[in-house]
């Protein structure tokens, strides 16, 4: 410092000398997004790749070391760093000898790849959904999902079969007709609990699955093509439901409707599980940081969409392709405390919920919001149909017209549902051509509007055919819930794998897409206990089933705000 104030290099007022910010080649300068980039390119050799990644030529500027035009070109300076965001500098400059290098939050530079590497930071990170955290973690030679997708299925299998045919599984093992109707009970409910569970669950892993094997552009369609076999799915069971096979051949040949649903579900299911588990193999996490060349740069991992891959097979990772999550979670970890993040307790979910980044949150609460809506609507359609709009009455006697007339709406309702189904489907075709005009953010607000104005007409005026019509905006609304928030979360991931192999952002170490997917889903069974605690009694104090569909036209116009205000949306 004293030499340098003899040199005439540090003679001027603080923040005006060469190592205090006056010189505009060693300083900082804020990004389009709010960031700093630090410069510090003092050494001719350095300062002329700063001013080649800045693309500006050298010959066209003052002297380097001009000090009386320092303050010029800072501003030029300043004004071409806040042109591009700071992973943008970060890319242009990543690899070079500029000496430019990013600005890191305290939430980033615990999470910089060489702070990890060498264990200088431990931290008490979120814990995971258990579900989700376990397929995340998951080393089995078979890959990260289907161990757990193919569990699940089996269990959803078990409890239908349970549930369905409970009362032919006890009358064949009990004799005592006086012990038959409590066991019966038992084995109805018992499966219903694990159907249950397990189709709530295994949408996560599912979806996680798709992820991990498909490229970032892929992602989408594959939502686009989950959200129409779900809807043809739905229709195919509505349309089970609606049809009376007492008075069918089929019927009477398996015994009751029971069977018969038991019958078509479990052979879709199991064709359907079947199919998916041996379309795309998953590289097992454990194979895939050694199946890396050790020459390969960070930037290399991006995914790749010029070519058909087989997407997650070991053999396309040893060509070159590999999802940069699976190398960050499959490498050897070095910290200690890393192995202890994986613990799984019953805690797990809430703490994920709490310490996710604000964005994450709010999606999920959105995804709360809209589902809480549809659920009250579905929930309660046949009755709606039965009792308001055909003036049916559920608690009649069995035989009498009133009791008739509200099976009859119950089945027209049935259609009703088949009718969202099938739109639902179709929506989520056109979904495609939508988004390029409207973008996720017009979208997701459009199927939340459809839906809140299509269930207060028919609540404030029922009708068959009108109401049977808003069927298909309950299609909008349930391809939309499909589709577009888990388009988010795999934006989401996206945006911080860029930012993770430009080496300035978190590494995602503590929180995968299982853990998303499943935080994502778990809104599904919370909405569920919101609406089976609150609507029963709201029915009862209000002594009509139309105040539901009120109630659900109300949450999604509210939910409608919400996404609009505070969901983040990345272009």
């Amino acid at each position: 410092m004293w030499k340098t104030q003899e040199t005439g290099l540090w003679e001027q007022p603080r923040g005006q000398n060469i190592l205090d910010g006056g010189a505009p080649f060693y300083t900082t300068y804020r990004t389009a997004d709010g960031g700093f980039m630090a410069v510090g390119a003092i050494e001719p050799q350095f300062y002329e790749l700063l001013i080649k990644g800045l693309g500006l030529k050298s010959d066209e500027l003052p002297n380097q070391i001009s000090m009386k035009d320092w303050p010029e070109m800072k501003k030029k300076f300043a004004d071409i760093f806040a042109k591009k965001t700071k992973a943008e500098w970060c890319q242009i400059f990543d690899g070079t000898d500029a000496c430019v290098t990013p600005v890191l939050t305290f939430e980033e530079v615990t999470h910089h790849g060489h702070n990890k590497d060498r264990g200088s930071f431990i931290t008490d990170t979120e814990q995971r959904p258990v579900v989700g955290s376990a397929s995340d973690h998951c080393r089995a030679r078979w890959g990260r999902r289907r161990p757990y997708i193919l569990s699940l299925g089996l269990m959803m299998l078990l409890g239908m079969a349970m549930y369905l045919n409970g009362d032919a599984i006890i009358s064949a093992l009990i004799a005592d007709p006086r012990r038959k109707p409590i066991w019966a009970i038992s084995i109805t409910m018992i499966g219903v609990v694990l159907f249950d569970f397990a189709a709530d669950f295994i949408d996560g892993p599912i979806k996680a699955y798709l992820f991990d094997v498909c490229t970032h552009r892929d992602k989408e369609r594959g939502l686009h093509y989950h959200a129409l076999f779900t809807g043809l799915g739905g229709a195919l069971g509505y349309l089970l439901g609606a049809i009376d096979w007492a008075h069918l051949e089929l019927g009477r040949l398996l015994g009751t409707e029971f069977q018969v649903m038991f019958f078509f579900s479990s052979l879709v299911l199991t064709l359907c599980f079947i199919i998916h588990l041996c379309s795309i193999p998953e590289a097992p996490l454990r194979d895939v940081a050694k199946d890396i060349p050790p020459q390969q740069a960070p930037q290399d991992l991006a995914l790749s969409s010029d070519k058909m891959y087989e997407y997650g097979s070991i053999e396309k990772v040893k060509n070159g392709y590999v999802n940069q999550e699976l190398v960050l979670q499959g490498g050897k970890t070095k910290n200690p405390a890393e192995q202890t993040q994986r613990t799984m307790t019953l805690r797990s979910l809430l703490r994920a919920l709490r310490s996710m980044p604000p964005h994450y949150r709010c999606l999920c609460i959105s995804h709360l919001i809209g589902w809480t809506a549809f659920l009250s609507n579905m929930l309660f359609f046949t009755d709606f149909m039965g009792q308001i709009v055909y003036h049916g009455d559920p608690y009649g006697a069995h035989n009498s017209t009133e009791f008739l007339i509200y099976q009859r709406g119950v089945e027209v309702g049935c259609w009703g549902l088949c009718i969202n189904s099938m739109f639902s489907s179709l929506y989520s075709y056109f979904q495609k051509v939508l988004v390029p005009c409207i973008g996720l953010k017009g979208l997701y607000f459009m199927g939340y509007l459809l839906f809140g104005l299509g269930t207060g007409f028919i609540g404030l005026f029922p009708n068959v055919y009108s109401t049977l019509a808003m069927c298909t905006l309950f299609g909008v609304m349930s391809s939309t819930l499909y589709t577009v928030p888990f388009t988010l979360i795999a934006v989401y991931h996206h945006e911080e794998q860029k930012q993770r192999a430009l080496g300035g952002g978190p590494d995602g170490s503590g929180r995968g897409q299982g853990l998303d997917c499943a935080a994502l889903t778990s809104m599904v069974q919370l909405a569920q206990i919101l609406v089976g605690g609150g609507l029963g009694l709201l029915v009862n104090t209000a002594g009509s089933v139309v105040v539901v569909v009120i109630t659900a036209s109300a949450v999604a116009l509210i939910g409608c705000c919400f996404v609009a205000l505070f969901v983040r949306y990345v272009d």
